[in-house]
């Protein structure tokens, strides 16, 4: 017998005043204002605006971004995140040629594309991803690209498709702690997430795979050890955590409940590293995207030093 799920979120005041530690420093306008000009151009999408990611001016100022396609609708509404939800625009066929064109313009030699979810197609966006990737590796044939996918359902046929087109990273989050996934991701599910990282491992073990996790929601820190046993457990290679910050103040979007110290994000790093990731960033401010071309470089390093 299932019992549901009651109050999983501890009930605990919510806080809003930022803490020292994720503050930024103010980014290069005239820098940002090329890369939206650019963007805009190519009618391209970045999760770096559609999700609100507070890294955008650091990393933007640096010509880094993250492209996000499939448009910027999505056919499911997850609680932590700012992307608007309900009926997407038609598939834009040009889009991985115009990625790739983005791409080189940029002279980008790490790439991160990502999404949002089409659970309304009915490859439910797996060739858009393939394109994408061989469209890159032809226009930048040196550019190394991380794809950050949703579940696509965790259909097998589905996942084979991005494998085949050879990408060097492939992150799927399971975002939180078991406990708290079924309110936080009402549309997705912990164990399937999970499931999809071990089958892309299963289908092309020197594809390195990736996930990340959200602190500040009320998770313990037995909880955080339990998540990142299980992503060891399917062989997830890299691991980032970070500090969850309300998109907006709707209904929809959960409140922060408590501010992370730099202290236990190091604790997390640590624990990470000592579980067998190859690489681990834990930070307020880490997101799936942030400075991803590092996690590659560490799970390089660690095969180098591992065949040495």
């Amino acid at each position: 017998m299932t019992v549901p799920l009651q109050n999983p979120l501890p009930v605990l005041v919510k806080v809003s005043r930022l803490p020292s530690w994720l503050r930024q420093d103010i980014p290069d306008a005239h820098r940002i204002q090329a890369m939206k000009q650019l963007f805009r151009g190519s009618r391209l999408h970045t999760v770096c605006e559609s999700a609100h990611c507070p890294n955008t001016g650091k990393c933007w100022g640096q010509g880094v971004a993250t492209f996000m396609i499939l448009g910027d609708i999505c056919t499911r509404a997850c609680r932590f995140c700012a992307i608007d939800a309900g009926r997407p625009t038609q598939l834009d066929v040009a889009e991985p040629q115009n990625v790739a064109q983005a791409v080189k313009e940029l002279a980008l030699r790490y790439v991160v594309v990502t999404s949002v979810a089409r659970d309304d197609l009915k490859d439910q966006g797996a060739g858009q991803f393939a394109d994408t990737i061989r469209a890159i590796g032809q226009w930048m044939p040196q550019t190394k690209v991380e794809v950050l996918v949703p579940d696509f359902s965790n259909r097998r046929e589905l996942l084979q498709i991005v494998v085949d087109a050879k990408p060097q990273v492939i992150s799927h989050n399971i975002e939180t702690v078991r406990r708290l996934s079924p309110v936080i991701r009402s549309r997705a599910e912990y164990d399937r997430s999970l499931a999809v990282l071990k089958n892309f491992k299963d289908l092309d073990a020197s594809i390195f795979t990736k996930s990340s996790l959200m602190v500040g929601l009320g998770e313990t820190m037995d909880e955080m050890k339990t998540a990142m046993m299980d992503l060891r457990a399917v062989d997830c290679d890299i691991l980032t955590i970070g500090q969850y910050l309300a998109p907006t103040q709707l209904k929809r979007h959960l409140p922060v409940l408590e501010f992370v110290t730099p202290e236990r994000f190091k604790e997390y790093e640590d624990l990470g590293y000592s579980l067998g990731f190859k690489h681990v960033m834990s930070g307020p401010l880490v997101r799936s995207s942030f400075i991803a071309e590092e996690g590659y470089q560490g799970c390089m390093q660690a095969l180098t030093q591992k065949s040495a």
